[in-house]
């Protein structure tokens, strides 16, 4: 009896020194985010903003120092972005519109992003207040999120593959603890073969046109007129107005109470055929299913043919933010 007492006492022993705490989880991170030198990682991001759920592929390659591509498709729709940073810059490329936007930025340096991982275990590193807890396969770490503003999307679930510490999924949650954005990810290669060459801009926009062709003349074509699904409080339409421009018809809506704002869409034009980017005031702004572009007191973003900007002195850039990723189709087609 006494030995199988002992016998049990060494198995728990040796059971308790297997197990890492918190210290040291973020302590082999650290040391790993350190030596990486590059990655390649896959992932798909879901997001729950407006009535239906939305699922996008998200492609992902990294190279020291600050080297970045990311690949954003939704293949049910056609639809293709690309966030690429450069020595030239940061630039947002929409290849069926033959479109690519350059910013003068240090995205994603600035907040949070869910899909990069040196910037998750940034979170975990930075958030003294981190809750952890271990399955037998993973990791997971509840921290705050780096948000500018980020009382909307203040908490993140992030989860970790025990045996190499490969990212396997994050859940960016409201203050509710509703899951608005999930990215599970797969085929996580680091140190994975990369030079700069791959993150030209010129490069990238002939790629991802062969992916995306170039969009044929939209000026004929009907658009659906969307609204924002998202409620400001004390804040409704008082007016819809259509004009008739060269390009056809432009949609103005008027919101007026608490914050007023206003939302312009219009069926947007694709550009002549040139390499040279257009240069951008202000930041990327990730939407999630489509990079704008955030300045001052205004948001403007392109989604599935459409320009949409979002203009109002009195919101702020979260509630900016939230409103463009609740937009979603209730309305009539506009021709």
């Amino acid at each position: 009896m006494l030995l199988l007492l002992a016998g049990l006492m060494v198995m728990f022993v040796l059971a308790a020194c297997g197990s890492k705490s918190q210290e040291d989880v973020v302590k082999d991170l650290t040391g790993k985010v350190e030596d990486l030198k590059s990655y390649k990682v896959n992932a798909k991001m879901t997001l729950q903003m407006g009535t239906d759920p939305q699922t996008y592929d998200v492609e992902i390659w990294h190279l020291e120092p600050s080297y970045y591509r990311v690949n954003l498709k939704n293949a049910q729709k056609d639809q293709s972005q690309m966030i690429l940073r450069n020595d030239e810059g940061v630039f947002v490329l929409t290849p069926a519109l033959n479109k690519s936007f350059r910013f003068q930025s240090d995205w994603p340096e600035n907040s949070s992003q869910a899909y990069l991982y040196e910037s998750l275990i940034q979170d975990i590193i930075e958030d003294k207040e981190a809750k952890f807890s271990a399955t037998k396969d993973q990791y997971v770490f509840e921290t705050k999120t780096r948000y500018q503003n980020n009382k909307m999307l203040p908490i993140q679930e992030i989860t970790l593959n025990k045996k190499d510490l490969t990212p396997a999924s994050v859940k960016v949650m409201d203050p509710d603890r509703k899951a608005l954005v999930t990215v599970e990810f797969s085929d996580a290669e680091f140190n994975a073969a990369l030079d700069k060459k791959d993150f030209d801009m010129a490069k990238n926009m002939t790629r991802v046109q062969l992916e995306v062709p170039v969009m044929a003349d939209l000026g004929d074509e009907e658009f659906t007129v969307k609204y924002p699904s998202a409620e400001i409080p004390d804040v409704e339409l008082i007016e819809e107005k259509s004009l008739e421009t060269e390009d056809g018809k432009r949609v103005i809506l008027t919101y007026d109470g608490e914050k007023s704002f206003t939302l312009i869409q219009e069926k947007a034009q694709v550009a002549p055929v040139t390499v040279a980017a257009t240069t951008v005031n202000g930041e990327p702004a990730d939407l999630g299913f489509t990079i704008g572009a955030q300045e001052s007191n205004m948001l403007t973003w392109t989604y599935q043919g459409v320009d949409y900007t979002l203009a109002s002195n009195d919101l702020t850039e979260e509630e900016m933010m939230m409103l463009a990723r609740s937009v979603e189709v209730q309305g009539d087609m506009v021709k």
